[in-house]
């Protein structure tokens, strides 16, 4: 079998038995299409190989650190290191399924990647920017106060549910259950969740639900029947209306033209954990996989962790009486 094949066989697993979003497997078949054409350009031409079950991996430590090499001076640390995560992922996937007997990517070390601090916003900041819409605006009279109130209640998602943007564009009626105030989301590796909503979200829900019906398409009279937010077509509004949508009133309500529906989902877990919320409580309600992810936010909250080591240490009890 031929090590395209085998290219093509992993995606499958991925796409079906881990379940992996569309997004990931994109990004997996470009990456093992690089690393393909950078193995088939030094092999011998005269005889390409191929893998069977006795067959050793056409890949071996030399080549993997050379294709790195020549990676380095084109991409990012971060690139880089999602690269070797998805080889390291295909080489074990070869030898799990017999068609390789070692696994060199196991040998491959990671580069050193930063991580960016999130981007949020201040409370005031934030609240402006989700009050924002209003028929002024946005576009006829009637259609300018319908779509008003379907911006409001997205942004209160987007930031009072800290949703992803894939999330919030991909929720459906009955995923909601505003007397409980919960929603049911579908988050990355088509993982569900329940998320509370506050009382400000639910009532900007139930306005916006109570006029959906007229972004009725005016001439075909389609109406998505299942997706919560509908465009002026009455199509279901994508990641990218949205994404749009957050930077118009970024700009409008926080004077910031690069703001973005995940700066709204950091901007949530930050002022939780501002607000004394557990860490374990956000984690579970952003549906984050590891805690480390959400250990990112701790860095905007020195001003709370030194409002509670002041009530707390008995030092500093102390340095307060005297």
């Amino acid at each position: 079998m031929e090590l395209e094949e085998l290219k093509q066989k992993f995606l499958v697993h991925l796409a079906t038995e881990k379940r992996a979003s569309n997004h990931t497997v994109n990004a997996y078949r470009r990456d093992l299409e690089g690393l393909l054409a950078f193995v088939a350009e030094r092999a011998k031409p005269e005889r390409p190989r191929a893998v069977t079950r006795r067959d050793p991996l056409p890949l071996d430590l030399y080549i993997l650190r050379a294709w790195l090499g020549d990676l380095a001076r084109t991409c990012a640390p971060s690139s880089v290191a999602r690269k070797i995560a998805c080889v390291r992922s295909f080489c074990r996937w070869m030898k799990k399924n017999g068609y390789a007997t070692t696994n060199p990517s196991e040998q491959l070390a990671s580069p050193k990647v930063r991580r960016e601090l999130p981007t949020f916003l201040s409370a005031e900041d934030a609240s402006t920017v989700v009050e924002s819409p209003d028929e002024d605006t946005v576009m006829s009279r009637r259609a300018r106060e319908v779509v008003a109130l379907r911006d409001r209640a997205l942004l209160e998602l987007l930031y009072g549910g800290g949703l992803r943007v894939s999330e919030a564009s991909g929720l459906n009626l009955d995923h909601m259950s505003l007397g409980e105030r919960t929603l049911r989301v579908l988050g990355k590796g088509n993982k569900e969740r329940v998320i509370p909503i506050g009382r400000k979200a639910e009532a900007a829900l139930r306005a916006w639900l109570d006029v959906r019906v007229e972004l009725t398409h005016p001439k075909t009279r389609f109406l998505d029947p299942a997706a919560v937010f509908v465009s002026t077509r009455g199509r279901r509004l994508g990641p990218r209306a949205t994404q749009l949508l957050v930077r118009r009133y970024g700009l409008v309500g926080a004077g910031r033209a690069d703001l973005h529906p995940h700066a709204l989902r950091h901007t949530c877990a930050t002022h939780l954990l501002d607000g004394g919320a557990d860490l374990r409580a956000i984690q579970e309600m952003l549906g984050h996989s590891s805690l480390s992810t959400t250990q990112r936010y701790t860095h905007v909250s020195v001003s709370h962790l030194l409002k509670v080591y002041d009530q707390a240490h008995p030092l500093a009890k102390k340095r307060t009486v005297e």
